[in-house]
């Protein structure tokens, strides 16, 4: 019995070995083009083809000074932290309103209705692109701050989120809530979502990336270089003979960190929303 412990044991151990070397090599190449970007933003002109290619062995720290002052990215942050705030806040307030109503309120056509915002999410971008600039432009709202975050401001795949979230809360402390007589906003604002934290973060943060590295819409709806982003700012350091990569990469690599530290810092509830989203049909 001893002897055949030991085999289960080893066996079990193989695999775990296997499988966290696995995970090792994905995790490797996910990073690779990161540390190609961190690499190159550090080197000298000069260097830039030279390897190695992922780890840093030139510290040009004067090519960030150099990306950040070649443009005015206090600006493009600026405008890029308004659109990404609307956003994010737009997105999760009027998703889960519209979450809870698809999960718990009963009116007719309801799961019709539903699953034609589900739909919405298999129409592609490029279609809806050409008259939503349209609207944009009809309204009068180019390079404003409403062309940016207007039309982001509802998300399907958000509301789908929330609905499946919320079918996992249970009715009984609904009930108990209209006993006491709460209404429909005080139950949703007081009771529903208190209990949906990792809901709402797994949300914001998915809001989150998809506002702050969007590049082609914001692109589209601002003329001047007042209303641009981030993203749309690193398309300076493209000249018309050449690139700049050493600048490039450094100004990606600022641009990258914003996102990075969103996720490390809720990273929990991210991974929880998730977890807990759809355990109900």
């Amino acid at each position: 019995m001893g002897v055949d412990r030991l085999i289960a044991k080893w066996k079990v151990g193989l695999r775990l070995s296997v499988v966290h070397l696995l995970l090792m090599a994905g995790a490797f190449l996910s990073a690779m083009p990161f540390l190609w970007m961190l690499t190159t933003s550090l080197k000298p002109e000069p260097a830039l083809y030279q390897p190695p290619l992922l780890l840093p062995t030139h510290f040009e720290w004067e090519n960030y000074v150099k990306a950040w002052a070649a443009a005015p990215f206090p600006r493009f942050f600026l405008n890029s932290t308004i659109m990404t705030a609307g956003i994010v806040l737009a997105q999760t307030l009027l998703s889960a309103m519209a979450g809870y109503a698809f999960a718990r309120m009963r009116f007719p056509g309801r799961d019709v209705l539903f699953f034609l915002v589900l739909g919405t999410m298999m129409i592609p971008f490029p279609v809806t692109l050409i008259p939503s600039f349209l609207v944009v432009n009809w309204l009068g709202w180019i390079d404003t701050y409403n062309a940016l975050i207007i039309p982001r401001a509802v998300s399907a795949f958000a509301i789908f989120l929330f609905r499946q979230y919320f079918l996992t809360i249970p009715r009984e402390l609904e009930e108990a809530a209209w006993i006491d007589g709460a209404g429909r906003f005080t139950l949703f604002f007081r009771i529903i979502l208190p209990l949906s934290t990792p809901v709402i973060a797994a949300s914001a943060i998915f809001s989150f990336l998809f506002a702050w590295n969007d590049f082609l819409w914001p692109l589209l709806v601002t003329n001047s270089t007042e209303m641009r982003t981030v993203q749309v700012g690193l398309a300076m350091f493209q000249g018309q003979y050449g690139v700049f990569w050493t600048l490039l990469t450094a100004a990606a690599t600022i641009v990258t960190l914003p996102a990075i530290v969103a996720f490390l810092a809720a990273q929990k509830q991210f991974i929880a929303g998730i977890t807990n989203t759809g355990l109900k049909d």
